[in-house]
């Protein structure tokens, strides 16, 4: 790893501790050391492995590529929800084709903005991972039951200003975690804004849970508002300002690019990228 891409994590690392709220939360919020920590952000980095230059990288959001994100519509909507859930402490639900942009806006939006919590949500994950993610993200320690973990993390939410949660692919969550949702906004509502993101598939998943009473299902759907805001499909224009953006500027090469993206950002993505080797479409 050279000297130049050092400097920039290094940079990174000093915006992720003032968005974490202190170089130990960000610690924390990796699983390294204080110590390591402080060395990468002193310039002390003589003993510190490139293996871990290479996870503060990722865990920091530092990708190393000169990939540049557009502001397409759906981009600056799904912002200005994030915004307004932080601002107003509100709990709303979020969905939008896959490839749109949503976590992309998320992770620039969380990068940008002190107590605000991005989880990108597995199927594998149960209640203790669920806690122990979220514990992670806001920097504290994971020891205590499953009650102590949770009285932690409400607690922390409370002595922040203005905290945002987003759970990212909460349609991938079992019922059984997905139910924290219902005991996070219990705890904390008009103190934490907390959004839920998927696709259209949470809105189908709760609309029937609904219909068919199932456990819970009521509860969420109420707390979200009875309502779902929808993303905007990304459209032509939105593909043609990516790929300006990212140094595609053949008309030929961007119609080609509409024309097999399917409406989805990653695959606009892939293509620049195939263009700009040398590559054909």
């Amino acid at each position: 790893m050279t000297k130049d891409e050092k400097v920039q994590i290094a940079e990174r690392l000093k915006s992720f501790c003032a968005q974490k709220g202190s170089q130990n939360k960000a610690a924390k919020s990796m699983g390294i050391s204080s110590a390591t920590l402080s060395k990468v952000l002193n310039n002390d980095w003589d003993t510190i492995s490139d293996d871990m230059w290479r996870s503060i990288a990722a865990q920091t959001g530092h990708d190393g590529t000169a990939w540049v994100t557009v502001a397409t519509r759906g981009f600056e909507r799904m912002g200005f929800i994030l915004e307004s859930a932080k601002n107003e402490s509100l709990a709303m639900a979020v969905t939008g084709e896959a490839g749109c942009g949503k976590t992309e806006a998320i992770k620039q939006y969380t990068a940008q903005h002190p107590a605000t919590y991005h989880l990108c949500c597995s199927e594998y994950w149960n209640r203790r991972t669920f806690i122990a993610k979220l514990l992670r993200a806001l920097g504290k320690d994971m020891a205590g039951t499953v009650s102590e973990q949770m009285d932690a993390i409400v607690e922390e939410l409370q002595t922040v200003e203005k905290p945002l949660v987003v759970l990212d692919e909460a349609d991938k969550l079992s019922d059984q975690v997905l139910y924290f949702f219902i005991s996070l906004y219990n705890q904390l509502e008009g103190q934490c804004g907390l959004v839920l993101c998927a696709t259209n598939f949470l809105e189908k998943r709760i609309t029937r849970g609904v219909r068919f009473n199932r456990r819970g299902y009521q509860e969420i759907y109420s707390r979200i508002g009875r309502k779902f805001v929808k993303l905007q499909v990304v459209n032509d224009e939105d593909i043609a300002a990516v790929c300006r953006a990212n140094g595609v500027t053949s008309a030929a090469d961007i119609g080609t690019i509409i024309k097999d993206s399917d409406n989805d950002l990653r695959r606009v993505k892939r293509a620049c990228w195939t263009i700009k080797k040398g590559g054909r479409v």
